[in-house]
C-alpha cells in the first residue's frame, strides 16, 4: 500500500478509466453515462488512489453538505489492484475527510464489502427504521 499515492486533486483523475469502470464494471452504476458521471464527481469531493508511475488504481468520492452529512460513494478499485488495501485506505480517507472538516456523520452503501468499511469503523445503520429513501435505478 505504501507504494500508492493518495490524491484528492481532481486534476489527477483519468477519468477514462473512472467512466469506464464506473459505467461498466460497478454493479451499483452500469449504464449510467460518462457526462452523469463526470457531473457527479465535478460536483463532489473526489479522491484518486496512483501508482508510483502515476495511473490511477482507484476512485472515490463524498458528497456533503460541509457541515453535518458525507455520504461515501462510488469507491471503484481496479480489479488489478485489489487485495492490496486501498478500499481500506479509501475508507479510511472518508472518515479523515469528516474530521477535517468537523462532521459526525459519514454513511455509505455496499453489496459485498462490509469487512473492508469495518476497518475504518463503518457499522451497519443505527435504526434503520428511521430512514426511507426513492430509488429509481434498475435492479442490480
Amino acid at each position: 500500500m505504501s507504494d500508492y499515492r493518495l490524491s484528492e486533486d481532481p486534476a489527477d483523475l483519468d477519468m477514462d478509466h473512472v467512466a469506464r469502470w464506473i459505467t461498466t464494471d460497478a454493479y451499483w452504476a452500469k449504464g449510467r453515462t460518462r457526462e452523469v458521471v463526470e457531473r457527479s464527481f465535478a460536483n463532489s469531493v473526489p479522491v484518486g488512489v496512483y501508482t508510483p508511475d502515476g495511473r490511477q488504481a482507484a476512485v472515490a468520492r463524498v458528497v456533503s453538505d460541509y457541515a453535518t452529512f458525507v455520504w461515501f460513494c462510488d469507491v471503484y478499485v481496479d480489479p488489478s489492484h485489489r487485495g492490496r488495501g486501498l478500499g481500506t485506505m479509501l475508507a479510511n480517507w472518508s472518515v479523515e475527510w469528516a474530521e477535517r472538516h468537523g462532521i459526525k456523520r459519514v454513511m455509505l452503501a455496499t453489496l459485498d464489502a462490509h469487512g473492508v468499511y469495518t476497518k475504518a469503523g463503518f457499522a451497519p445503520i443505527g435504526h434503520p427504521e428511521r430512514w426511507m429513501e426513492i430509488d429509481n435505478r434498475p435492479p442490480f
